[in-house]
């Protein structure tokens, strides 16, 4: 038996997951158990056309593979790569000792290639924590390093990270990702008169509170409410790292690149028409 350390995610929150693959006598089949969902399910197939696109086939015996803990649903293409390296070092094609030094996580393409998934920034600061490294896709490599002082692989493929296990080929690791050039965004300089409102903004601003702007349509609610994040400092490092792992579990960290400025976002309610 092979044992493959993954996570599922609660939010932000990266959970652990024990891939267990088993290969044992009987009828050729492929099983996952341990509350997998559909595209869990369907990785059996993905996996299956990556090793044959690498030459490679499935051992004609029985694969179950148990994702523990067993009453934890598990979501998401993001368990395709610790699935098939669970089979690999199952049927002694990897050595079994490297692979307990990571997590892994990524989804493959039917040619074996790794495509990205979401959350890979939290799961590196989870196997960071547990003394791990972590196994990504190439493009999200440099999303991954800004976790600290972790060993990352991020291969572009199955076949080159086999390689780099069997020692026929080395991976380079990834650099942290920059900081997003997003601007400040406009500030109070242009806003003329509405000197209570402006002073409302500025004591929300200096002192972390909320505010409700409230007024008929053109007053300038919403003028106001956009100068806001342009009075605020930059991210601290602890905050500007949550906001990062927030938008890589929603797929929005784009190339690696972390955020200093806090964002603004609007939207219309519309009124109710009075019965």
């Amino acid at each position: 038996m092979a044992q493959v350390a993954t996570f599922a995610f609660s939010g932000i929150d990266a959970i652990p997951v024990e891939v267990q693959v088993q290969l044992s006598t009987g009828a050729p089949n492929f099983l996952i158990v341990g509350l997998a969902d559909k595209a869990v399910a369907e990785a059996r197939e993905r996996v299956r056309a990556a090793f044959h696109a690498m030459g490679l086939s499935l051992p004609p015996r029985r694969i179950l593979i148990n994702l523990k803990p067993a009453d934890l649903v598990k979501e998401g293409s993001h368990f395709d790569l610790p699935l098939a390296l669970g089979v690999l070092a199952a049927m002694d094609l990897i050595p079994r000792d490297l692979l307990a030094e990571y997590a892994a996580l990524g989804e493959l393409s039917l040619d074996g290639s790794l495509n990205k998934v979401a959350g890979v920034l939290p799961a590196a600061i989870a196997a960071s924590s547990r003394d791990l490294g972590l196994i990504c896709p190439e493009a999200q490599g440099s999303e991954a390093a800004w976790a600290g002082p972790i060993n990352i692989l991020a291969p572009p493929d199955l076949k080159t990270l086999i390689g780099h296990f069997k020692g026929t080929l080395v991976l380079t690791p990834p650099i942290a990702g920059a900081i997003a050039d997003i601007g400040r965004g406009p500030d109070l300089r242009d806003v003329k008169g509405m000197e209570t409102a402006r002073r409302a903004i500025e004591v929300a601003a200096a002192g972390s509170h909320n505010i409700l702007l409230i007024g008929p349509p053109g007053s300038g609610k919403s003028m106001l409410a956009a100068r806001l994040p342009g009075l605020l400092p930059d991210l601290e490092a602890r905050a500007a790292l949550e906001v990062g792992m927030i938008h890589s579990v929603a797929g929005l960290l784009e190339n690696g690149c972390l955020v200093m400025r806090p964002r603004f976002a609007s939207r219309t309610i519309p009124r109710r028409k009075p019965h």
